[in-house]
């Protein structure tokens, strides 16, 4: 079988490195929009986090001061899974 000529490889190595060069532009593409949707997901759920936080704090305040038990004694626990 004949050897390609030097130039008919480096051709075909630039050829390989175009595609390449193109699979990883449209790869960028989609982690770049992932990131924007993931960037906004997580503002979403800051937002809804301080939102929760303020009804609380809201709803603490209106507690009498004496039925707020001391972080001392009492020790609070999630009991939804999702935390």
């Amino acid at each position: 079988m004949e050897q390609a000529s030097p130039i008919d490889q480096i051709a075909e190595r630039v050829e390989r490195l175009l595609l390449r060069y193109e699979e990883l532009q449209r790869t960028n593409a989609l982690l770049t929009q992932q990131v924007a949707t993931l960037t906004q997901e997580r503002d979403s759920y800051k937002s809804r986090l301080s939102a929760a936080r303020s009804r609380v704090d809201a709803l603490l305040e209106r507690l009498p001061a004496n039925a707020i038990p001391s972080a001392t004694t009492a020790t609070i626990t999630p009991t939804d899974s999702r935390f």
